[in-house]
């Protein structure tokens, strides 16, 4: 049976329900929608700030991490306090301050790439938000084997990219059909704070519109900018 959203839902949501092709029954779709953010760094932590105040009815996040002094320049889902504390842990508490009506569940662990495909399962939409290239191919070659839509993101120095992936579009394997040995990997140079908000924030509108069925996904398409000269780029993939 659909979810009837509450009084308190329906004044919280209130610039939601008011946008024309969104309504109730977008918000509705997103209280009973069931996310999984992988990593709650840089990427994850707008995006599970965002998933959480737009009422995303349960969200996962997963990371086996703690939180570092020098995560806080751009990692804004954690504090001063939460150094040396679980990443997991520490999103979770953010959020579930953000909104308590919402169930969050974090995963205090990275995921092995054999475990993901059965992990995913139970989820409508995955977030891939880590800095891994290996586990970048790895969400990619679950989430194609179970069918399960998902978005990339990726960030270096001033620049990020991103693409949503539904079964049978083009997906981040077919971007580098060489697998993650041919990718060249350099030394680590940033990046600069606001360039993980800026995706971040990309990645949660996709997962939103995706849920809500509103608007033109990200699908055969990279998104990719620079915000040292603010050039926004869309790349047709197909």
């Amino acid at each position: 049976m659909p979810k009837t959203l509450s009084d308190d839902q329906l004044s919280r949501y209130a610039r939601h329900i008011a946008l024309p092709d969104f309504g109730v029954e977008g918000q509705t779709r997103l209280a009973e929608a069931k996310v999984l953010i992988i990593g709650a760094g840089g990427l994850g932590s707008p995006i599970a700030m965002y998933l959480a105040a737009a009422g995303v009815g349960h969200i996962a996040i997963a990371d086996g991490d703690c939180v570092e002094l020098s995560n806080l320049q751009r990692q804004i889902v954690h504090s001063t306090a939460d150094v040396g504390r679980p990443k997991a842990l520490s999103a979770a508490e953010t959020m579930r301050a953000l909104n308590p009506t919402i169930e969050v569940i974090p995963m205090e662990r990275f995921i092995p790439a054999d475990e993901m495909a059965d992990l995913f399962a139970p989820f409508d939409f995955i977030i891939e938000a880590t800095d891994s290239l290996d586990t970048k191919f790895a969400v990619d070659r679950a989430c194609r084997l179970i069918g399960k839509p998902y978005n990339h993101g990726a960030i270096f120095r001033y620049e990020g990219q991103t693409m949503t992936v539904l079964p049978g579009t083009t997906s981040f394997a077919d971007l580098f059909p060489d697998g993650p040995e041919a990718v060249s990997r350099g030394p680590i140079a940033g990046p600069l704070g606001v360039v993980p908000g800026v995706l971040g924030c990309l990645q949660a509108t996709e997962a939103i519109k995706y849920i809500t069925r509103t608007g033109t996904l990200l699908t055969d398409r990279l998104l990719r900018f620079n915000l040292l000269t603010m050039d926004f780029t869309t790349i047709r993939l197909r």
